[in-house]
């Protein structure tokens, strides 16, 4: 696939997504290096258009360069922001009581804490995405690893063996104290991160390496 025909797939697969204002979002693509650049207005959104683009088949890697512009709206104070943080975290029950930190500088949300397991860290960002004033998220929360490395192994090969979009046999998985390592090589973007999401699935997992090739 061309570069050409890969940029005009992203710029439509943006255009059709009923939740994205691609109108000042650019599209720039090179030897299969898709890089967005722009405005959109919430955070939500920037994060959006790059699952909807690690989607789009022939995407080889992703550089996002899009910026968050709320076009004009008064500003949210830091103070706001993470006043607004804290409670939508709160209310989250999957996610426990007193157990995240919030620091925001400029917009920019840095999230501290230790949790069981790797869906509460994600969780805890997402609970704050959609946030007015939100320029990003730095998510620094600890999963504490709480299971033996070969158990971690052993949940991650059945959950790659699970997934029909996956041929688990191209993957290969080590662990070490909490730190995943995955290589081989994946047809399309989109696959290596369904092997990292099956990779973050198991519990006591703390970081994933990705080394996966695309090709």
């Amino acid at each position: 696939m061309s570069d050409l025909t890969l940029r005009q797939d992203v710029i439509n697969a943006l255009t059709c997504h009923p939740g994205i204002d691609s109108a000042n979002i650019g599209v720039a693509v090179k030897a299969g290096i898709v890089t967005l650049s722009g405005y959109v207005p919430s955070y939500w959104q920037k994060t959006s258009t790059e699952d909807v683009v690690a989607r789009v088949k022939g995407v080889r890697g992703i550089a996002d360069e899009i910026k968050v512009s709320l076009f004009g709206a008064p500003a949210t104070s830091d103070e706001e922001i993470a006043k607004r943080a804290l409670n939508s975290i709160k209310w989250n029950v999957s996610i426990p009581n007193d157990v995240i930190q919030v620091k925001v500088d400029r917009g920019l949300v840095t999230l501290y804490g230790t949790v069981d397991w790797q869906y509460q860290k994600e969780l805890a960002a997402e609970a704050i995405c959609g946030l007015s004033g939100l320029e990003g998220i730095f998510n620094k929360i600890e999963v504490t690893p709480r299971v033996s490395p070969a158990n971690v192994k052993k949940l991650i090969e059945d959950a790659l063996k699970r997934d029909a979009e996956l041929d688990a046999h191209a993957i290969r998985v080590n662990v070490v104290d909490g730190t995943v390592t995955l290589e081989g090589k994946v047809k399309a973007w989109f696959e290596r991160r369904v092997a990292e999401k099956a990779a973050w699935s198991a519990r006591g997992v703390r970081a994933v390496d990705d080394r996966i090739a695309v090709g």
